[in-house]
């Protein structure tokens, strides 16, 4: 029998120290079901992950590092982009109800004040056949931290924005509520309005960006994503997509380095 959905953060579970929110909870997926909307919250985590292998790092207690698990049964597999795209909205609308400084998506999943990082998301998912069984969200948010290690290129928190220190427990139970609202809107007849919003909130949309691929580095204009989330690019006059992993984007790299 399928449990009843009480809502995201529900329950909420607070941890002292883990090695990263994400690998908890798909520990719990392994011993047995998990009531969907179930978030864990970390004050440490030893080993957080990011996006394509790599780490994500935070002063212990000074940032939101949760895990949320959902259980998207309105979706088929091949929809896995517009799940992405609402979580990154709900973490921007979080953003956006803190500062009105520019905030918005790099693609994919990175969320961005100005021209620097303040969250960044990385869901994975357990899908068995044709079938959705979990989406693990991940997502990590810079509150209160203020130095950073020199490896990490260009972050931001939110009091480095706002001069506010905030309470980093109830930012996290705000963000399970701006993900709960959006949550509750997504379905396949909102597609097309999710698309849109996500690809009007891109990070440098319509300007040209220097980017890394295998070939090297190329500057493109980025004209939007398409529905299985690639992004559009304008390369010497020609349209294209590239999937993730293809590219990179390259901050602050001078023009005459494009090829």
């Amino acid at each position: 029998m399928k449990q009843h959905f009480r809502g995201i953060g529900e329950p909420f579970i607070t941890l002292s120290a883990v090695d990263s929110t994400n690998n908890y909870a798909m520990a719990r997926i392994g011993e047995g079901p998990v009531e969907e909307g179930t978030t864990w919250f970390a004050w440490q985590q030893t080993s957080g992950k990011g996006q394509r292998g790599k780490s994500w790092q935070s002063e212990p207690g000074e940032n939101v590092m949760l895990s949320v698990v959902l259980k998207p049964l309105m979706l088929k597999p091949s929809d896995q982009f517009m799940l992405s795209a609402m979580v990154a909205l709900s973490v921007l609308d979080l953003i956006r109800n803190h500062t009105s400084q520019t905030s918005k998506i790099k693609w994919s999943n990175d969320l961005y004040i100005g021209d620097k990082k303040a969250a960044g998301i990385l869901i994975e998912n357990v899908i068995r056949g044709n079938d959705w069984h979990y989406a693990i969200v991940g997502i990590g948010l810079n509150v209160n931290q203020v130095r950073f290690p020199e490896n990490v290129p260009n972050p931001v928190s939110l009091t480095q924005v706002t001069g506010t220190r905030y309470d980093v427990l109830e930012v996290a139970k705000e963000l399970c509520g701006f993900l709960a609202q959006r949550y509750k809107e997504l379905s396949p007849a909102h597609f097309s309005s999710l698309l849109s919003e996500y690809a009007a909130s891109l990070y440098r949309l319509g300007e040209e960006q220097l980017f890394e691929a295998s070939h090297g580095i190329f500057k493109a204009r980025i004209g939007g994503v398409e529905k299985d989330g690639k992004l559009r690019l304008k390369k010497d006059g020609q349209w294209s997509a590239v999937d993730f992993g293809e590219v990179s984007f390259l901050i602050g790299d001078p023009p005459g380095k494009a090829t």
